[in-house]
């Protein structure tokens, strides 16, 4: 939903911070950054798990290549605690952010920079930060998006009755909005199959099916004799819930047709659109005067921002936080 679309914004604005950063890279010194090479010293328990010298180390890499400025360690000690406090919220509620989508996003990070994996991890260990440190934090960043998506589906949304009394507080007009019958093509590339040769491959083949493709009802037996091909029917959704990665593919697409195809967790994927309608009733209008204020970057930035200071308020207020 959109929401989501708001939470991943703040990812998006992160990264890009941190991407006007990369010029510091060669003006940082690696002096002072050694402490990984001396044994890890706990400095803080949050919740039972530790958070060392060397972590602190790595976050005050990261927030100099930010330009941050105020006391560092101290800063740094306390993201590490709100990240940790995050990172066990996520695993009590399943949340889980796959490698490989870690991996796709420090890729992207380094072609957006212009640079190879290899010399983004090089400039990652000489800035003092780490790879490794850099892909925790971006792992948490999607995890909480999540939970922050979750956290408002369960608590942000209007009452149905607070929408009809906003409604004939209006005349009686109802908000109307597209819904979209789905499905679903996913070409699966196992966890440990995803090399570069075997995504290309299946990106090919995805492609090919994908140029082919005549209707929803066709596509199984399209589909027949292929190898880990995947084909589901995801039912009806509204166009405020699309997931942020299909949305504007989604919004472009004709019925009959399908989506470009797009590397995911599960392997290589595109949506066909079998029906779309306009629909206006009760619950297009709690859906969408609970998302009302964020229809821009800077709105959605600002809803996602909210729920996650009172999330995090809550978590701290719960845990068991041991400075050492």
């Amino acid at each position: 939903m959109k929401l989501t679309t708001m939470s991943m914004n703040l990812n998006k604005r992160i990264l890009a911070a941190l991407i006007a950063g990369t010029v510091a890279f060669s003006a940082l010194s690696i002096t002072g950054f050694s402490d990984a090479a001396h044994a890890a010293e706990i400095k803080v328990i949050v919740n039972n798990n530790p958070i060392t010298n060397v972590d602190i180390a790595n976050r005050v890499a990261f927030l100099k290549l930010q330009r941050r400025s105020g006391n560092l360690n101290k800063i740094a000690q306390d993201e590490l605690v709100e990240e940790m406090l995050k990172r066990v919220e996520m695993k009590s509620r399943g949340i889980v952010v796959s490698d490989q989508e870690v991996e796709t996003a420090y890729a992207g990070f380094a072609t957006r920079n212009k640079m190879s994996i290899a010399q983004l991890n090089q400039l990652m260990n000489q800035a003092g930060i780490t790879p490794k440190h850099f892909k925790t934090f971006v792992m948490v960043q999607m995890g909480w998006n999540r939970a922050i998506g979750a956290r408002f589906r369960s608590e942000g949304m209007m009452s149905e009755q607070d929408a009809v009394q906003r409604m004939l507080k209006e005349g009686g007009k109802k908000p109307s909005t597209n819904e979209y019958t789905l499905q679903q093509v996913i070409f699966v590339v196992p966890a440990a199959n995803r090399s570069a040769g075997n995504m290309a491959k299946r990106r090919q083949e995805a492609t090919a099916l994908r140029n082919r493709f005549s209707s929803c009802e066709n596509t199984r037996a399209q589909t027949k004799g292929m190898m880990d091909v995947t084909v589901r029917d995801l039912g009806k959704h509204l166009e405020l819930q699309l997931p942020p990665e299909w949305s504007k593919k989604l919004k472009t697409t004709a019925v009959g047709q399908a989506t470009g195809v797009q590397d995911t967790d599960k392997g290589v994927e595109f949506l066909a659109v079998c029906a779309k309608r306009n629909v206006s009733d009760d619950r297009v209008a709690q859906l969408t005067f609970s998302m009302e204020g964020t229809g821009s970057d800077a709105g959605q930035e600002k809803k996602a921002e909210e729920i996650s200071k009172k999330y995090l308020k809550e978590l701290r207020e719960k845990a068991k936080i041991v400075n050492r």
